[in-house]
């Protein structure tokens, strides 16, 4: 497996200078997003298109959001990455026809791609509002590669510093916007897909996580902060379902604990008052 090493071109970095990079980020409680990859069945040799979706977007929304792709290049190639519907937002700012709000880096050499969509317009209805297809990921198999081998497509964190010469990596995925001069980050969390290799060319949506909805009735309320508790307490007595796990698991931190539960709670307070 080739060594792999996260890169950002020289664009990229610069709007992130304007925008995100020169600034100590404040975090948004409570405030979610979802970046999902859907998974793809392709032959040997054979194309496949997988897409990268957007969920939960917060009503303020999204002034700037930078991941990096990290994929294995033994087993496919990455040879488009075009933006999606969610992109469309209805007016592009006065720089982009020099640094394209939607930008991508590539590096053959070694196998990363670094992906920004961001904007200088301080009209918050000119940002990412609406949950859907970000970015479609295009490229082939490798020939020769086996049946049954699966290359994980992942998303991952651009490092930059904190701040200028700061000396400090920042290691979470950039999303949010700025607030005067603050950049305040939405917590992410990231479904990972990638390509299964095999003899019929599909390709299946990302799973549909609903954060918060432990017992998987379609609604996020206090029943879904008990589920979680329960849980915590013994999850063998009070075992969730696959898909009620993945939902329960809606704090931004990895792994499901009471404060998953206080999370419910606050939301169900915001929205079901």
């Amino acid at each position: 497996m080739k060594t792999k090493k996260i890169v950002i071109g020289a664009m990229a970095a610069t709007m992130l200078s304007l925008s995100v990079c020169s600034l100590v980020p404040a975090a948004a409680a409570g405030e979610t997003v979802q970046i999902s990859v859907s998974e793809a069945t392709a032959k040997a040799g054979g194309d496949y298109t997988v897409e990268v979706s957007l969920a939960d977007i917060p009503s303020t929304g999204i002034q700037a959001l930078n991941f990096s792709i990290e994929y294995d290049g033994d087993l496919i190639s990455i040879d488009s990455v075009k933006a999606g519907a969610a992109t469309n937002t209805g007016k592009s700012d006065s720089i982009a026809s020099q640094i394209p709000e939607f930008s991508t880096y590539t590096d053959t050499k070694t196998g990363l791609v670094s992906v920004m969509w961001t904007t200088s317009l301080s009209d918050a209805s000119y940002w990412l509002k609406q949950d859907g297809v970000f970015c479609t990921i295009s490229g082939k198999v490798k020939s020769g590669v086996a049946d049954g081998k699966k290359a994980a497509i992942k998303l991952v964190a651009t490092p930059h510093d904190t701040y200028p010469e700061s000396g400090v990596a920042y290691s979470d995925i950039d999303c949010g916007y700025l607030k005067g001069k603050e950049m305040v980050q939405y917590a992410v969390k990231v479904t990972n897909g990638g390509v299964n290799v095999g003899t019929t060319a599909t390709t299946a949506p990302a799973q549909t996580v609903v954060l918060g909805d432990a017992n998987c009735d379609g609604k996020v309320t206090l029943g879904d902060s008990l589920a979680i508790l329960q849980f915590v307490a013994n999850e063998t007595k009070y075992p969730l379902s696959d898909q009620g796990l993945l939902n329960a698991d809606c704090d931004g931190v990895k792994g499901i604990t009471a404060n998953d539960s206080v999370w419910v709670q606050e939301y169900d307070v915001k929205h079901n008052s």
